[in-house]
């Protein structure tokens, strides 16, 4: 077991090293030129689009959409990712993650415009789509199609259902003393209550939860850092300079170089938003909308929401209170910080965070599995593998995960290859889809 362990540790620092990165920030970049820079451009009419209520083939409404891929995006890392970085990196690294995300709602919007242009109707009257369906039918490659599907219903299961469930877990235990075991029930319970209603339900749940859980969380933010208010024109500072020139070791802080931050700002970035991966146009590809590109705007939101709004009140968090400088890492390094920004109900704010961020995560990710499978095997997987991620969220709360970790690691990193190839091979169809979309709009807004 310690050898397979260790193997699969191996692999996973290797395909997570500087040519994914590079890879996945490229991506971006590139797109981002090709769109010349749409999502600075167009932000604002993203947000109208959010909430504009459209006709046409879709299983769940835009909001919805959004939501759910929120639902899988906003998870541990916003809370435990940025804390690991700036622990890392210095306080410099939040500003890499900004960048990265900048760059990454290019591709997030591209994403989007290929899953709705290349989204199938199934049998039943649901639709389906994601970077499985754009491989094959826009590349014509079905086999890079099936990898994706298969890597990402495997990660799905880990990083998506177990890891969250043990986090929960964790959090409940070390602040409430709830064991494991009742945690796992209850959890396999809710997990149930909602996955088994489809999509439909899932966006129901997601677009109240969704809201909720990032209000509260940006609420309990922003009372730590009103009673730090003047702490927060230095920690601003402290990001712009340390991006550029390293950190020095200070307090329990080792220090750490440009490269350093910027490797762990961009790595945590993406792991944050998962911008370029290709879980998030699954949740998309299901929503009412009148074209690609105007749900490829809403869908960029996403990776706007997750880091640069989400991810920088936490970091704003361990930098304004100092808690950065205490040596400490992930989840105790937040708890640190709320705790000394808010003494009592501060650390209760990351358990709930916690706790509702994974969750979310899991009925996000429950969906992207689910239609992975379908496109492997047939609709006639769906019930089963409902049944088999319930027992998986019970299961997750009370077993070792090493071994699960590192597999789904692996396996996430290997899903975004096969969407990168897919997202830059067909970038011209994005820039044609995203062109006609505005030269109509012209033309019917001048009739």
């Amino acid at each position: 077991m310690e050898n397979v362990l260790s193997l699969f540790k191996s692999v996973s620092n290797f395909l997570w090293g500087t040519p994914l990165l590079v890879l996945l920030l490229g991506t971006g970049i590139f797109m981002s030129f090709r769109l010349k820079g749409l999502q600075l451009r167009k932000l604002s009419t993203s947000v109208k689009f959010l909430f504009q209520k459209n006709e046409g083939d879709g299983d769940i409404t835009a909001f919805q959409a959004l939501a759910t891929a929120l639902a899988a995006s906003i998870g541990t890392g916003n809370i435990v990712g940025v804390t690991t970085a700036i622990a890392a990196g210095g306080p410099g690294a939040l500003f890499w993650m900004w960048v990265t995300a900048l760059f990454g709602m290019a591709t997030k919007y591209s994403e989007a415009v290929l899953a709705i242009k290349y989204r199938v109707k199934k049998e039943d009257g649901e639709v389906a789509g994601g970077p499985m369906y754009y491989i094959e039918r826009g590349l014509g490659q079905k086999w890079l199609g099936v990898l994706f599907a298969t890597f990402a219903a495997i990660a799905a299961l880990g990083i998506g259902n177990a890891v969250q469930a043990n986090s929960i877990a964790g959090a409940l235990k070390q602040n409430f003393n709830i064991s494991p075991m009742i945690t796992g029930i209850v959890l396999a319970a809710l997990t149930g209550f909602v996955i088994l209603g489809g999509i439909k339900k899932i966006g129901k749940v997601t677009e109240i939860m969704v809201p909720f859980m990032a209000g509260g969380y940006i609420l309990g933010c922003l009372i730590v850092l009103a009673l730090n208010i003047s702490s927060i024109p230095a920690a601003f500072g402290l990001i712009f300079k340390q991006a550029f020139t390293g950190t020095a070791a200070v307090g329990g802080f080792a220090g750490s170089t440009i490269r350093v931050a910027l490797q762990k700002g961009v790595s945590r970035g993406i792991f944050s938003n998962e911008s370029g991966l290709g879980s998030a146009p699954i949740a998309q590809a299901a929503a009412q909308t009148e074209a690609p590109a105007q749900q490829g705007l809403v869908a960029m939101l996403d990776t706007f929401i997750d880091t640069i709004i989400v991810c920088t009140f936490t970091g704003l968090v361990i930098i304004t209170t100092g808690a950065w400088q205490s040596g400490l890492d992930g989840a105790a390094l937040t708890t640190k910080a709320f705790n000394q920004g808010l003494p009592g109900p501060g650390g209760y704010i990351v358990a709930f965070g916690i706790l509702f961020f994974a969750f979310s995560t899991i009925l996000g990710w429950s969906y992207y599995g689910e239609k992975c499978l379908e496109y492997l095997t047939g609709s006639w997987i769906v019930k089963y593998y409902r049944i088999l991620w319930v027992i998986m969220a019970g299961l997750g709360a009370v077993i070792n995960l090493e071994l699960v970790w590192s597999v789904s690691d692996v396996m996430n990193a290997l899903m975004a290859l096969p969407n990168l190839v897919g997202i830059i091979g067909l970038s011209g169809v994005v820039v044609k889809e995203t062109k006609d979309y505005w030269e109509r709009k012209k033309e019917k807004e001048a009739a």
